[in-house]
């Protein structure tokens, strides 16, 4: 996908993602040497967006497998469609020969519906594949995906090993709900990805908002870290803060203000035990006060 890491920073940059010095290099090495990359990181802070950015600068597409609690193999490699393999029987479809080539004919590929994995695996050029939240499976799922990372290939009941036509780059994302097995980690890179530093932070702001000075862009990310430090249910993501930062724009805003608590609470409180901690008295007030001394410390 990409020639060296100066390639892969030019081109996260390009598409508006700012990572640290070392993620470019890793995403080189792991796509050159076909590794998976497992990030670990709290909700917000890039991990995903990392898999779309690189999919973006090297025109590739992304397929996401979402894992949730209770997904099953089925979801993630696909299955028979029975209904089209009763109709193929009905209508004469298959050959009319002996039952043990019937069912050969049943359990082919025009009968399977392919999930995300497999159709990663069949793509004619290398995509992105995103197996997101891999922390909310149970130890069996994601011993099923060892196939996949370290073979390239899943071996599918009745219809055979669907073997990679492309190798995906694999990106494999966790919240840290539950701890990642080792035989997984062995197979992957590892990147760790935090909420930005506020400089940084405040960069990803003014590439949102160009219109904007450095006052603004600044006060945002100084907010970003102050709500951090406030032990929140739901600390606030940098989609949410760009969210805040296009808001103030859209109103004609250039700062947040003790003044606008309750008009900026809904953006930023997303639990009511959040938004009930930002009311108490002097809380909001507080909040500013902090936000204002992070935007002040700033070297940007």
């Amino acid at each position: 996908m990409f020639a060296n890491p100066r390639e892969v920073e030019v081109g996260l940059l390009g598409d508006g993602y700012l990572a640290d010095e070392i993620t470019p290099t890793i995403v080189y090495l792991a796509t050159t040497l076909h590794k998976p990359i497992l990030i670990e990181g709290p909700p917000g802070a890039g991990k995903t967006e990392l898999a779309y950015a690189v999919a973006r600068a090297a025109d590739r597409k992304v397929i996401r497998l979402q894992c949730y609690q209770g997904i099953d193999e089925a979801k993630a490699i696909g299955k028979f469609d029975e209904a089209l393999q009763r109709l193929a029987l009905e209508s004469r479809l298959v050959a009319d020969e002996s039952w043990e080539t019937v069912k050969r004919q049943l359990h082919g590929e025009p009968f399977f519906g392919s999930g995300p994995l497999v159709e990663a695996l069949q793509q004619p050029l290398s995509c992105v594949l995103l197996i997101d939240e891999l922390d909310k499976v149970d130890a069996a799922f994601e011993a099923m995906l060892l196939e996949v990372l370290s073979a390239w290939q899943l071996s599918i009941p009745k219809l055979g090993v669907i073997k990679a036509r492309s190798f995906p780059f694999v990106i494999l994302t966790s919240n840290e709900e539950r701890r990642i097995g080792d035989p997984l980690r062995r197979r992957s890179f590892y990147l760790r990805i935090e909420h930005p530093p506020a400089e940084r932070e405040a960069e990803i702001v003014r590439r949102r908002t160009p219109g904007k000075g450095s006052d603004f862009h600044r006060g945002i990310a100084g907010i970003a870290q102050a709500l951090r430090g406030w032990a929140l249910e739901k600390p606030p993501s940098i989609s949410e803060m760009l969210d805040l930062a296009q808001a103030l724009e859209l109103l004609g805003q250039e700062r947040v203000t003790v003044e606008m608590r309750d008009l900026i609470l809904p953006l930023l409180a997303k639990t009511e035990a959040d938004r009930k901690k930002l009311l108490l008295r002097d809380g909001w007030a507080s909040l500013m006060h902090d936000a204002c001394r992070y935007a002040e410390e700033m070297t940007v």
